[in-house]
């Protein structure tokens, strides 16, 4: 079938080409449904150009559990030389991903590099493809990743890989299904019913080219299509291609041959049906949809039967070239408990070796299945195993299942000390999972084995992990008395991991109660994780100081930490950490005035498929406050999913932020009796806290609400002399701060008109409109005159409400502008475009970008003659 409809899908590719060729380098993201031409679109391209001095190329396989690296290895084995020879032999991840880098930077420019199928991508794909995009930029490699968008479920981890890409590096295209006129057109030249054809397949061009092949019958399905081109084979062309079908992927002719007569014949056979390839001499099916159609035709007996030869044959094959990956899947499949007990594991280890995680955990799940006849050691072992690998892809749910399974293997051998450090990793999954009180339970119950027993490292950490909780929960006296008692064990033991560890926690409770002395704990703390390679430790120093920052207002350290704590973690491909960190350094942003930063910073935090609760609200909250002083819609949901987040931590720290900006929408809004319940919750919590500056943020906003009983002693400078009347020195303290917003808020309780006019003039720069009507409005009663309407107001006078900036933008949108085009033309960035166009499309209440500049010209709003704003009549 000829490729229809894809010439500007072409276009684009060999121009994006002639970018990388000038050394610049590109993501290229080729996105559709399955079946719906990307490989025949990628093939053209490679087939046209004539710039690329290399293409590369590999794909990801659907096999049970992920091969790791799989499109690696491929392209490993067309580059071959010394790079194929290095890789094989790499054992760990690092100096897989710095051989790739080395290579690429020697390759002539530019390179082409393919991966097919990235959903199907293991882990430590996934991780090569983060690690190349942030390094591609000066090589001049073109970087293409092909997947199902269809595939992609709100948690896949792709979504998070493709969020990570540097802003303005990728190119995107998505293939999209042929019209009706294409369908028309093929359908005619095949003499079919266009109509018919187009029911069928809905312009899909797997499924029409399958319906066309079958061309003696309509197929009721594209399955049925599929099997219409089986039945032409002979009965032996059958039989290899039935067990083709069970190979994800490609299955070599040597494995067909050992298991069946393979004849040049027969293999002609098949590919004249049109549903095969021989891909380096390897039998593949030309679309997976055909290869899984047959898979699933065969009885299952048949299926078991052939899975078993499969990996008789891998078994036999010299030397070490199968991966332990491929020889798990059939084994599974066969129903061979013996060939998975012994080569899980090996995969497993291998798969976590490079980083792929997930599929370690996969293995182990595998392992496990098969393994009610192991000694209940072995068998609690390898539930630890899986937990560990659970909780590193932040699988919590399955991480406590597998974790207190070994529980009560340990238990019924007897064995105390595993017992105990058992407990002490159910109590820090519990609270990854929000369960703050079992968290709680289990870490008193492991101190309690523990303690007994020789002491040893197992005791250091449980020490640690209850001074963790108490720090997490504010509850200073139990975290000190407990990181002390860590500190002191670790010491003996010369244990400087636990020692990283307890310092960590000690040095952050410190610095909460304005303890200068945690500052240098926490620095060591850094120092021992960094040097020791701890690299989990060194994240959660540099998030501890960064957001202690942000909590005591000591801007300068926090942004400072940010700087150096995000580097490294994206260097270390710690994602977790990093955008834990861009959660708090929006707070920061919106707390200093720079709210295009917190607004994106929040955002992209928010946008991905997988973030953990605790650092999920601080982006909420920073983008709850943001829209609400701003003016902007939907506060109000992102404020009440962080409240309903922070519940189950039971951790004022989440709590407290959440209904202080709760409160502050209630009170902009003219309604603040709506936040006095949040409130008195947060101020029980915050009286058992030495925390000045969230005790004093809870009590200004009672104050604020009108419920002065909740105020507090012991609480921030700013806070205290604003409750206490003395707005001056409030507004001096935020100003010293550099607290902008703040200091407007304090101006904003003079009864004088030049602090009046001074605090309108701050968030009139923020574009802050609702305090700005609350200044003019309260100017206007006290009987100044002559008050211009300013910025906000006037934008606030038209019929949407948009702001000078959304003006701006939407301008921009009716011309057919896309964000990135925008961002460029507008000086900000393509994140904060997102953010004006999702407030657009509310205000507008329409769905669509060409809804949003037809309802702008409808209103007066846009002219697309001369590009300007018009007056309404």
């Amino acid at each position: 079938m000829d490729l229809l409809e894809r010439d500007t899908h072409l276009e684009a590719l060999h121009g994006w080409l002639e970018d990388a060729s000038a050394g610049g380098g590109c993501i290229v993201l080729v996105s559709g449904e399955a079946g719906i031409g990307k490989t025949s679109l990628l093939r053209r391209f490679v087939d046209e150009q004539r710039q690329a001095s290399r293409v590369l190329w590999g794909g990801c396989e659907a096999l049970f559990t992920p091969h790791p690296l799989a499109p690696l290895y491929d392209i490993a084995r067309q580059a071959g030389g010394e790079f194929a020879k290095a890789i094989a032999a790499a054992s760990q991840r690092e100096a897989v991903f710095n051989l790739t880098i080395e290579h690429l930077a020697r390759t002539a420019a530019p390179t082409i590099l393919i991966f097919e199928d990235v959903h199907w991508a293991d882990e430590a794909t996934l991780d090569l493809i983060k690690f190349l995009g942030r390094r591609l930029q000066r090589l001049g490699v073109m970087l293409i990743l092909s997947y199902r968008d269809d595939e992609l479920g709100t948690l896949h981890p792709l979504r998070s890989v493709i969020g990570d890409l540097p802003l303005g590096f990728d190119r995107r295209l998505h293939l999209l299904p042929l019209s009706g006129a294409a369908v028309a057109a093929l359908a005619h030249a095949a003499g079919w019913p266009a109509q018919r054809l187009h029911e069928l397949t809905c312009g899909n061009p797997f499924f029409i080219t399958e319906v066309l092949a079958a061309a003696d019958k309509v197929p009721d399905t594209v399955r049925d299509a599929v099997m219409a081109r089986m039945t032409r084979l002979s009965a032996p062309a059958r039989a290899v291609a039935n067990l083709a079908a069970l190979v994800p992927g490609k299955a070599e002719r040597w494995l067909l041959e050992g298991i069946l007569p393979t004849t040049a014949a027969l293999l002609e056979e098949c590919l004249a049906v049109g549903m095969t390839t021989l891909p380096d001499g390897a039998l593949a099916f030309r679309h997976e949809l055909a290869r899984c159609a047959v898979e699933e035709s065969l009885p299952p007996p048949q299926r078991q039967e052939l899975h078993a030869r499969i990996l008789e044959a891998l078994l036999q094959r010299p030397g070490s070239e199968i991966a332990a990956a491929r020889l798990v899947h059939h084994a599974d499949r066969a129903g061979d408990t013996a060939a998975v007990l012994r080569h899980a594991p090996l995969a497993a280890a291998r798969a976590a070796s490079l980083g792929a995680h997930r599929e370690a955990a996969a293995h182990y799940a595998s392992a496990l299945r098969h393994a009610v006849s192991l000694p209940n050691e072995t068998r609690a072992q390898l539930f630890e195993w899986r937990s560990y690998e659970c909780y590193l892809t932040d699988q919590i749910a399955e991480a406590i299942e597998a974790r207190g399974a070994a529980l009560t293997l340990w238990r019924a051998g007897g064995n105390r000390l595993k017992e105990g450090d058992s407990l002490r990793w159910l109590s820090r999954l519990s609270w990854f999972n929000g369960q703050k009180a079992a968290a709680e339970r289990y870490a008193a119950e492991a101190v309690a084995i523990l303690e007994p027993l020789p002491r040893g490292r197992e005791l250091a950490m449980a020490y640690s992990n209850s001074a963790q909780l108490a720090m997490l929960a504010g509850d200073a006296g139990p975290a000190l008395e407990w990181g002390r008692k860590a500190i002191a064990l670790a010491t003996a033991l010369d244990d400087t991991e636990i020692l990283s560890h307890a310092l960590n926690n000690v040095g952050t409770t410190k610095l909460i109660q304005l303890d200068a002395g945690g500052l240098e704990d926490l620095n060591r703390s850094l120092e021992l994780a960094l040097a020791g390679g701890y690299q989990e430790h060194a994240a959660r120093a540099y998030c501890n100081l960064s957001s202690t920052g942000f909590r005591i207002r000591d801007f300068d350290r926090a942004n400072r930490y940010f700087k150096e704590g995000i580097a490294y973690c994206e260097k270390q491909d710690l994602d977790s950490w990093a955008r834990y960190m861009i959660a708090f350094r929006a707070a920061t942003a919106l707390a200093q005035g720079d709210w295009a930063q917190a607004a994106e910073d929040a955002q992209a935090v928010i946008e991905h498929s997988r973030v953990a609760p605790v650092t999920k609200i601080p982006a909420l909250v920073a983008l709850g406050r943001l829209r609400a002083r701003r003016g902007d819609p939907g506060a109000d949901s992102v404020l009440q999913e962080a409240w309903d987040l922070s519940l189950p931590t039971g951790e004022v720290q989440r709590i407290g932020a959440a209904a202080a900006a709760l409160a502050e929408v209630a009170w902009l809004e003219g309604s603040p009796q709506r936040a006095l319940a949040v409130l008195r919750l947060s101020a029980a919590l915050a009286r058992e806290h030495p925390d000045p500056w969230m005790k004093g943020e809870i009590a200004f906003w009672s104050w604020r609400c009108g419920d002065p009983a909740e105020t507090a002693n012991d609480i921030a400078a700013p806070f205290a002399a604003q409750i206490a009347g003395d707005w001056r020195a409030a507004a001096s303290g935020w100003a010293a701060i550099g607290c902008p917003y703040e200091q407007a808020m304090a101006l904003a309780d003079s009864e004088e008109e030049d602090e009046l006019r001074a605090a309108l003039d701050i968030v009139e720069r923020l574009e802050a409109a609702p305090m700005a009507g609350i200044l003019r409005r309260k100017l206007r009663a006290s009987g100044v005159r002559g008050i211009s309407r300013g910025a906000q107001e006037r934008t606030r006078q038209n019929p949407l409400g948009l702001t000078n900036r959304q003006m701006k933008v939407l301008a921009q949108l009716a011309q057919g502008g896309r964000n990135a085009d925008i961002a460029r033309r507008l000086f900000i960035s393509e994140k904060t475009v997102d953010h004006h166009v999702s407030a657009i499309l509310a205000k507008l209440e329409v769905r669509s970008r060409g809804e949003a500049a037809a309802a702008a010209y409808r209103l007066g709003l846009w002219a697309p003659e001369n590009g300007e704003r018009v007056a309404k009549k």
